[in-house]
């Protein structure tokens, strides 16, 4: 009896997932049928888009000293509003989160402006999460080579800062306003920059302290980070 009782619920089980995905099959072509990616999701071609963004490190490969150069394995933790992908759940069977192709979609090209390799693109185009209220969120991974000025004055108890410089290759801050993920966290600055002429001037930048997601960093034998603040700057 109880063996006859297991069978039936895993045949309610598969009935129950069969009718969730013909759901989600209608709504996947519901959503983009007539889908443009190659158009910004916006309603107003005025209108700002808001992409929130935060790194988070899975590991510090290497720091080369000679070449000046950081290598790093991260994730790229994107959000943003998507007006045309937005639906009533009533309507699909209560599905309220639906995965898609990254490359059927429009996608914020944030890149890395400071890589040493002429690589500005992620690795592998993992799926983006749809929420019905059109929050779009995507995550996909990459190994960065980034520029870093070496001091090796103290070695082999040298302190390095380096710099991971992010932003819209295509648009500009009218068009896409990066923000920080936690920018609820953040605290206004005025900091000091020397401009090529020599000229000494302030720049008001946003920072946050814990800029860098940590949660699954592998430590690194060689290396411990001391800080990962994260900066916005504005022009």
């Amino acid at each position: 009896m109880r063996a006859a009782l297991v069978l039936i619920l895993l045949a309610w089980a598969a009935v129950e997932s069969s009718l969730a995905n013909k759901d989600a099959n209608h709504l996947f072509e519901y959503l983009l049928a007539d889908y443009n990616k190659l158009v910004r999701p916006v309603s107003m071609i005025n209108e700002t888009l808001v992409v929130r963004f935060k790194l988070k490190l899975s590991q510090l490969l290497d720091v080369h000293e000679k070449n000046q150069i950081m290598t790093t394995n991260v994730w790229l933790q994107h959000s943003w509003t998507d007006h045309k992908l937005t639906w009533d759940p009533a309507e699909y069977g209560g599905v309220e989160v639906l995965y898609v192709p990254s490359d059927m979609i429009w996608l914020p090209d944030i890149v890395l402006y400071n890589n040493a390799d002429g690589n500005y693109q992620v690795s592998i185009m993992t799926k983006a999460k749809l929420s019905y209220n059109g929050t779009v969120e995507w995550a996909p991974p990459a190994i960065y080579k980034s520029m870093c000025q070496i001091n090796v004055e103290y070695f082999p108890f040298d302190s390095q800062t380096c710099e991971m410089k992010f932003g819209s290759w295509t648009y500009g801050g009218l068009e896409v306003d990066l923000k920080h993920k936690d920018e609820h966290l953040q605290e206004e600055k005025n900091i000091t920059v020397v401009g090529v002429d020599g000229a000494v001037y302030y720049e008001k930048v946003w920072e946050v302290k814990e800029g860098i997601d940590l949660s699954d960093f592998y430590p690194s034998v060689e290396w411990d980070i001391l800080e990962v603040p994260g900066t916005r700057h504005s022009k």
